[in-house]
């Protein structure tokens, strides 16, 4: 490779600078992001489209570049069976954890569109790759999940760019996971995610939207320079 090519690559270049269109687009696709959980529609996603979410979710930062995440795509209906009933019984757990008033609105509450929804995607960090010591994660070892949430990120608002709706189930037992879908152990679950196009949206959040729990205020949430009282 000539010197100047080499050059070029390891020197920063000129920022490129967004309009205001632009700009927009960005703040109005995070504005409309959603929790899917029974608007998935039973068609499959367009693999081109599919591979351009999974590439915006590789794209998104990780501490020393250690990329942990993997993409586990889940389609067979007996396997997403099985995992709807793991789901199914950690949920009757959790829905005895909350007060009786509570765990009435809770239980009225549709939390997953495992069935529903064409495609299933497990989003993984690898907690060997990059070796036993990486830069950046030397004083923080769950950097990598960090980064694996950013990449969970990334893939949610490309979805929505793409008119596929996603939606987050957390309510597992891991080892139930792990089991099904057969992860060894050296690589953590971070999210089992429920993909599918959608024609309709909440206008708020659906747990806002249902009275579960209010939007707080930004303001209350912003503090200079130390911690509030300290």
């Amino acid at each position: 490779m000539p010197k100047d090519t080499t050059a070029r690559k390891l020197a920063p270049q000129p920022a490129r600078q967004f309009d205001a269109g632009e700009r927009q687009a960005l703040y109005d696709i995070i504005n409309a992001r959603r929790d899917v959980r029974n608007e998935f529609r039973p068609d499959p996603i367009d693999p081109a489209a599919l591979r351009r979410i999974l590439e915006a979710a590789h794209a998104a930062p990780s501490v020393g570049f250690m990329q942990p995440w993997d993409f586990l795509l889940i389609r067979d209906p007996d396997r997403r069976a099985r995992i709807h009933e793991a789901f199914q019984s950690a949920n009757a757990e959790a829905a005895e954890m909350f007060e009786p008033e509570r765990k009435a609105k809770y239980s009225a509450l549709k939390l997953e569109g495992i069935l529903t929804a064409p495609l299933n995607i497990c989003v993984t960090c690898d907690r060997t790759r990059g070796g036993k010591v990486v830069l950046g994660r030397t004083h923080n070892r769950d950097m990598d999940l960090y980064s694996t949430v950013c990449a969970v990120q990334n893939l949610w608002l490309a979805a929505r760019a793409e008119g596929v709706g996603i939606g987050w189930v957390s309510i597992f037992r891991p080892e139930d996971l792990r089991s099904l879908l057969g992860i060894p152990d050296h690589v953590e679950i971070v999210a089992y995610l429920c993909a599918g196009y959608i024609d309709e949206l909440f206008v708020q959040p659906e747990l806002q939207a249902r009275g579960w729990r209010e939007r707080l205020p930004i303001d209350s949430l912003i503090h200079e320079e130390e911690w509030p009282g300290a």
